[in-house]
């Protein structure tokens, strides 16, 4: 029987979604152990994204095939029960024929910046510290040009095949003013992404925001379509996969 469930995650101590070599820590290869702890059963994982190191996510999607003769909670919480505190199943249910990644209609990241005069310990392992001012105004500007389909090979390279065009839904920025941080939140959901493109996109409009590179200059660059225009990568750790979308009704 096919199970699908949602997966929550700190991916600070890990390699990335996706199992490499053994002995490197990857979220796919503790979530298998975990499962083939209970099972008794070898398991491959199925994800609806590779997540790069250090990244997080409170909505990843998987999927694996086993044998269970119990119910879906009580499989639920026998594999939380063997994973790290920094990895959760948050439900559980059985769905044959379903795939993560390719019945998947949208995704949605969200990356969070924080500037304060001084670094800030607590919120270093989940956000970007950028010590100079942003320009919000200039953060939505370049945010919107990015909606609708375009060819995005300047964010990134394609983790299959190589097609870099793709239709982004929403490209946001939010802004939380609190007693000595200001947070600056990040939105975009789209069809699907290439190899670090969102942490690129962050990356260069931050640029922009700070004065680096002018809008005009970000818009040359991204119509390019050329990865060797590419200037700033955000750092990991600011970066949440928050939900797959796969139905129109999905909020």
């Amino acid at each position: 029987m096919r199970y699908r469930s949602t997966l929550a995650y700190d991916g600070t101590a890990y390699q990335g979604f996706q199992r490499q070599a053994h002995g490197i820590p990857t979220i796919q290869a503790t979530v298998e152990h975990a499962i083939q702890s209970v099972t008794q059963q070898q398991v491959h994982l199925h994800g609806a994204g590779r997540t790069d190191s250090g990244v997080h996510a409170t909505g990843q999607v998987i999927a694996f095939d086993v044998d269970w003769r119990h119910d879906d909670e009580t499989l639920l919480r026998a594999i939380n029960a063997n994973l790290p505190d920094d990895i959760a199943l948050q439900d559980m249910c059985q769905q044959e024929g379903f795939h993560p990644r390719f019945d998947a209609k949208a995704r949605r990241y969200c990356y969070t910046i924080f500037h304060t005069a001084q670094r800030q310990p607590l919120l270093a392992r989940y956000g970007w510290w950028v010590r100079q001012g942003l320009d919000v105004e200039k953060l939505q500007r370049t945010a919107s040009l990015m909606t609708g389909q375009h060819d995005f090979a300047t964010f990134g390279n394609p983790p299959h095949g190589n097609n870099t065009v793709r239709e982004i839904f929403e490209s946001s920025w939010s802004i939380i003013d609190e007693a000595n941080v200001v947070y600056l939140r990040y939105v975009v959901e789209g069809t699907a992404f290439l190899h670090h493109m969102v942490r690129r996109m962050v990356g260069m409009q931050v640029d922009v925001g700070t004065g680096r590179i002018t809008v005009e200059e970000f818009k040359h660059k991204f119509t390019r379509a050329d990865l060797s225009l590419a200037t700033t990568m955000a750092p990991s750790q600011g970066l949440v996969l928050e939900k797959v979308r796969y139905s129109d009704n999905d909020n």
